[in-house]
């Protein structure tokens, strides 16, 4: 895993973490602008993208990360190597394990603004609650399990103020997604049904059709390599076989559980 350092001349640097000695992390959950604005690995690498519009994002999650005494973040555009296709499997096949484990989740919400500090005057709030309940955030397909994953989400405005954490506003955001409140509070994605958690993802879109199926991985707690050109017809496909086949597993898993608590007992009986 990579991860960015804010260094102490404010210089942002890339540290490679291997196994699971991974220090504690900020992880950056936002909507992607167009691809040219977005600060991306090699321009960390040299140094540059700091006059990109997706710039001020990635320097927002690092100082903030720095506020809530985090020396490290991860930010998806540009601690991936995209032009690695096995980087990038990878790390899809990992994000939602990513999101989970990261100490803090900060979700960058550039299309909801405030002219002021959000706890002195209630209309610029009314303002932005309503900005809120309509961002583009909500109706992307990443975001999905970027919403379910984190243990510790809390939301900002383009302005960096913070407007509130997941606990506080879970009935608000239960409104706005569909999603159960028992799913936003952490309980284990497994209890909900196939078609409660395909219907969460119904309406979100994504840039690149298979995305669609294939960002649903960790809500389904499955692996599959990537296919980009398959279309999203086929990357559906797999993915419910994926899933039938987990669940296969598991059933036969809990039958030889089963099986073997029986033959202990049927051994103590006979003892």
């Amino acid at each position: 895993m990579r991860l960015l350092r804010l260094e102490d001349s404010g210089e942002l640097s890339l540290v490679e973490f291997v196994g699971k000695n991974i220090p504690r992390y900020a992880i950056l959950s936002h909507t992607w602008g167009a691809d040219l604005e977005e600060v991306t690995f090699k321009d960390l690498i040299n140094s540059t993208g700091s006059t990109k519009a997706g710039y001020r994002k990635v320097r927002f999650c690092t100082t903030q990360a720095a506020y809530d005494g985090l020396q490290f973040s991860w930010v998806d555009t540009c601690c991936i190597d995209k032009s690695s296709s096995a980087e990038l499997s990878e790390a899809i096949n990992c994000m939602f394990r990513w999101y989970h484990d990261a100490a803090k989740c900060y979700v960058y919400l550039p299309d909801v603004s405030i002219s002021g500090p959000i706890e002195n005057d209630l209309f610029p709030q009314l303002a932005w609650k309503s900005a809120f309940q309509l961002s583009r955030w909500f109706t992307r397909g990443w975001t999905l399990q970027e919403l379910l994953a984190p243990i510790s989400t809390e939301f900002f405005s383009l302005e960096g103020e913070r407007l509130g954490n997941k606990d506080l506003m879970v009935q608000e955001i239960h409104e706005i997604t569909g999603i159960s409140v028992q799913a936003l509070q952490g309980c284990p994605l497994s209890e909900f049904s196939i078609d409660e958690r395909m219907l969460w993802a119904e309406r979100r879109e994504t840039t690149r059709e298979e995305d669609a199926a294939y960002s649903l991985l960790g809500i389904f707690d499955v692996h599959m390599p990537l296919i980009y050109g398959e279309g999203r017809k086929r990357a559906f496909m797999r993915l419910r076989r994926e899933i039938k086949e987990s669940l296969m597993d598991e059933s036969q898993s809990d039958h030889n559980s089963l099986e073997y608590q029986r033959s202990q007992k049927t051994r103590e009986d006979k003892d």
